[in-house]
């Protein structure tokens, strides 16, 4: 239970640090924590957890109010932790508040894990549904794993129903050619209200990875057309304002001229949130409308890119590389140092539920996936490949059974799922040294892992043996393999931890 607070905690404090960056940045200056929040109270309130989390809780709860949905858009950029942003997404399941706003900063994070992947190109496999069954995307199973400790609701049936109205959502964006057409088709409004319906199921997993793969859709092609559509706008009020002309056309009564359209900031209106400037985008389609109306301008022959428009693009190319190189010469973080502690049965207990969590996800995987592609299951951090013996022992039929074969199947599942969350818990450790609390609750997971798997090895000999003796010999090397490859994974395991010590 404590390890759990203490995770929670970890948590919160990350959430902590992001929300009083970026009200700082708001306001101008640091925002003073609470009593008993700041970072060096949350090393010392070992004896004291539950009351620190209800406090961090309501303290959070205050900011939240302070910070709407385009202040988190904005502050989530491409440079943004994907700690921080897994750690927003914790928070806001967790709480599961049934509000728009509460719902809508779930919505934007969620996209922007999936716009952001640690690997690129990660979520760009699918599995395969069989006999009508929603199939388990790469994207899904790594929110499962980031919610892993967390209670997310159930997905009724009629909600998996409105689920399935997103593919088509989604084949309609695909068909926009012209951002006019988009905006007069109120697939906006129409996918708001989808996401209403879908209520406190808004937060599973399948829900806001099927939303996080839409949005991501619908982002690329509205940014595409509205760049087209504003760069139109922008050309002729140049060529009108060549000739001597400032009025552009009449909007609503109000008079539209070379300023105004030279105001119109691309980047600055795209990351905002389209509900609340959804009034804004209609104005620009409702100008290039007008516009589309009139007889084009015969202008001399110019470069569009030329001059200070280039310049602007130079420069915002050269930030981002200008930020890797500085952070590249930077010293890097010192890690904290490891203590390996002793292995509790709470831990263990913890431990056996993420495992459970983890084999059921490989299983549903390679139960939908198409049979060529079964054996390569896409994890997190990486892509867990399965021999032809384990890929048979996770789609058995007999797992329940009484019986040898299924005590070889049962086996295997065991191994490669420890296998699995070793490599998941390495890879979460090399990713958070800067953070000492996060760090150190990711080695003590891989201690009681190498525990689990020293256990799960010795069981794996008996297994094996009892499989040799009954002339399943096929099963004995099987798990020989499995057993091989696990102790490859714990060996490397033990050198990372005594590196970082």
């Amino acid at each position: 239970m404590a390890e759990d607070l203490r995770f929670e905690l970890a948590i919160l404090a990350t959430v902590q640090g992001f929300y009083q960056k970026l009200m700082g940045e708001a306001l101008g200056g640091p925002v003073p924590v609470p009593n008993g929040l700041d970072e060096d109270a949350l090393r010392h309130s070992e004896s004291e957890l539950p009351n620190t989390l209800s406090r961090m809780y309501r303290w959070l709860h205050l900011l939240d109010m302070a910070i709407t949905p385009a202040m988190l858009r904005q502050a989530l950029t491409p440079d943004t932790d994907s700690e921080v942003a897994e750690a927003l997404l914790r928070y806001f399941v967790r709480r599961r508040e049934a509000t728009d706003v509460n719902r809508d900063k779930t919505d934007l994070i969620a996209t922007f894990l999936y716009r952001h992947p640690r690997v690129p190109g990660q979520w760009e496999q699918s599995g395969y549904g069989l006999d009508g069954a929603l199939p388990l995307s790469p994207f899904e199973i790594a929110l499962i794993e980031i919610l892993a400790d967390t209670d997310v609701p159930s997905l009724p049936e009629e909600h998996v129903q409105l689920l399935r109205r997103f593919d088509p959502l989604r084949e309609e964006v695909a068909r926009f050619r012209d951002f006019n057409a988009l905006i007069d088709s109120g697939i906006v409004g129409r996918v708001r209200e989808l996401k209403q319906w879908l209520d406190s199921s808004f937060y599973h997993p399948g829900v806001l990875a099927t939303v996080a793969a839409y949005n991501f859709t619908f982002g690329k092609k509205f940014d595409e057309l509205f760049a087209k559509a504003l760069s139109e706008i922008k050309q002729f009020g140049q060529a009108l304002e060549e000739m001597g002309g400032t009025i552009l056309t009449t909007v609503d009564g109000v008079e539209v001229t070379v300023e105004h359209v030279a105001a119109i900031e691309q980047n600055q209106m795209l990351r905002a949130d389209y509900g609340s400037t959804l009034e804004k985008f209609r104005r620009v389609s409702k100008l290039k409308k007008e516009l589309d109306r009139r007889p084009p301008i015969r202008r001399p022959l110019m470069t569009p890119a030329s001059g200070p428009a280039r310049a602007g693009a130079g420069t915002g190319a050269a930030a981002p590389k200008a930020a890797k190189l500085a952070a590249a010469k930077a010293p890097a973080a010192a890690p904290a140092v490891f203590q390996p502690p002793a292995v509790t049965a709470q831990q263990i207990s913890v431990e056996e539920a993420k495992l459970r969590r983890v084999e059921e996800s490989i299983r549903v995987f390679v139960r939908v996936a198409d049979p060529k592609y079964r054996q390569v299951v896409p994890m997190r951090f990486f892509n867990l490949t399965l021999t032809p013996a384990e890929a048979d022992a996770y789609s058995a039929a007999y797992l329940d059974e009484k019986s040898l074969r299924a005590d070889v199947a049962r086996m295997l599942i065991r191994l490669v799922s420890t296998a699995a969350r070793i490599s998941t818990e390495l890879e979460e450790l090399k990713r958070s040294q800067k953070m000492s609390s996060v760090w150190k609750l990711h080695a003590d997971s891989v201690v009681v892992l190498l525990d689990m798997a020293s256990t799960a090895t010795e069981e794996a000999g008996s297994v094996g043996n009892l499989a040799a003796q009954g002339g399943a010999g096929v099963a004995g090397r099987a798990i020989h393999e499995s057993v091989e490859r696990l102790r490859g994974r714990s060996d490397i395991a033990v050198k990372t931890l005594a590196n970082v010590s």
